[in-house]
């Protein structure tokens, strides 16, 4: 099955779009206000369209967020270790990011 299969190159997993309850979709919501900070400005739209996780001591996962119309923004959130009691964190960013555009690692 699509859950069963190999990580891709540098650990990713394959890409999933919602909806899926069992993958953390809501991630994107929870760093919007640290991504409009760094961009100075605040989206109109901010909805998950895609994801990708890479484990790691935590876990990286990368999401396409439709941010406008045709505007998208690829996200890397950080998820810490549950014992570590952090909340997620924006890790990187791109913008100028279209929907046909690749989500992989960065």
């Amino acid at each position: 099955t699509k859950d069963q299969a190999q990580p891709l190159p540098k650990g990713l997993h394959p890409k999933e779009t919602p909806p899926s309850a069992a993958k953390p979709f809501h991630l994107h919501a929870q760093v919007r206000s640290q991504l409009e900070e760094k961009e100075n400005k605040k989206f109109p739209i901010f909805k998950a369209v895609e994801f990708r996780s890479q484990v790691v001591a935590g876990t990286n996962h990368f999401i396409k967020v439709q941010v406008g119309d045709d505007d998208f923004v690829h996200i890397r959130v950080f998820k810490s270790l549950p014992h570590e009691n952090k909340p997620p964190a924006l890790s990187s960013y791109q913008t100028n990011k279209a929907r046909h555009d690749e989500l992989s690692y960065f």
